[in-house]
C-alpha cells in the first residue's frame, strides 16, 4: 500500500527537471524533522483518512492509502503529464519498486525526491534527487548508498556553514550539484550564485513559485 497526502499536476520548478510538466504525488509519513519544512502536514499519520484524495484543495494532514495498482490508474485516468515527481514527507520511507516498475512500464517517467536519510528501494530506471538533510532534529544520517544512488544532488542553503558538508557528500558520488536557496532569501540566493561562479555547480531557484504554481 502507498499512502498518498496529496497529488496534482504542475511544472517542475527545481534542479534538471525544471520546466517539466508534472504529476506530483506526496507521501505521508516524515521523521526527518527539518526546522524550515513547508510540508510539516505530511510527517505524521494524526490526520483522518479520506475516499478521495485528488479532491483535496488544501494543505492538510488527510492522507488515502492505495494498492499500486489503484494509484496508477488513479494517476492515468485524472491527470495529462507524464513525468512523475514522488516527494513527500519522505518517500523512501515507502517500499517504492513495485510503484515504480509500474509506473515506467506505463511509460512515464519518474523522478523520488528524498533527503537520502533512508534506502532508495525502486526501480534502477527512476531518476533519484537527493536532498541531503544533515543535522535535523529527527537525528537520522544522510546515507553514503543514498549519495551513490543519486543522479543529481539538490542542497539547500540558508547560511554558507549548509555549504560545509559539500566535501562529504563528494567522498560518495560524482553527480551533478545543485544549490537550491531557502526560501528565496536574497541573501542565501546571493550566497549560493557567488558559490555557483567558483566551484561550478548548478542554481536551482524553484522556478514553480515565480510562477505562481504549486
Amino acid at each position: 500500500m502507498i499512502v498518498v497526502n496529496e497529488i496534482f499536476q504542475t511544472i517542475q520548478g527545481e534542479a534538471a527537471y525544471t520546466g517539466t510538466a508534472s504529476i506530483f504525488i506526496r507521501l505521508q509519513g516524515c521523521p526527518v524533522g527539518c526546522a524550515w519544512c513547508d510540508t510539516k502536514h505530511t510527517w505524521d499519520y494524526e490526520g483522518e483518512k479520506v475516499d478521495n484524495i485528488i479532491a483535496k484543495e488544501s494543505d492538510s494532514d488527510t492522507y488515502q492509502s492505495f494498492p499500486e495498482v489503484e494509484l496508477l490508474e488513479l494517476v492515468r485516468t485524472n491527470y495529462t503529464a507524464k513525468h512523475i515527481v514522488i516527494t513527500g514527507g519522505e518517500p523512501c520511507i515507502h517500499d517504492l519498486r513495485l510503484f515504480t516498475e509500474l509506473l515506467l512500464d506505463a511509460d512515464y517517467t519518474v523522478q523520488i525526491e528524498t533527503s537520502g536519510t533512508f534506502d532508495i528501494r525502486c526501480h534502477d530506471n527512476c531518476f533519484v534527487t537527493v536532498s541531503p538533510k544533515y543535522d535535523m532534529a529527527g537525528g537520522l544520517p544522510v546515507l553514503g548508498t543514498a549519495l551513490k544512488r543519486a543522479n543529481e544532488i539538490k542542497l539547500p542553503v540558508g547560511k554558507a556553514k549548509d555549504l560545509e558538508v559539500i566535501d562529504k557528500i563528494k567522498e560518495s558520488t560524482n553527480v551533478q550539484i545543485w544549490l537550491q536557496p531557502l526560501s528565496q532569501n536574497k541573501k542565501s540566493t546571493e550566497l549560493c550564485i557567488k558559490t555557483c561562479y567558483e566551484n561550478g555547480y548548478k542554481l536551482s531557484i524553484q522556478t514553480h513559485k515565480y510562477i505562481g504554481v504549486r
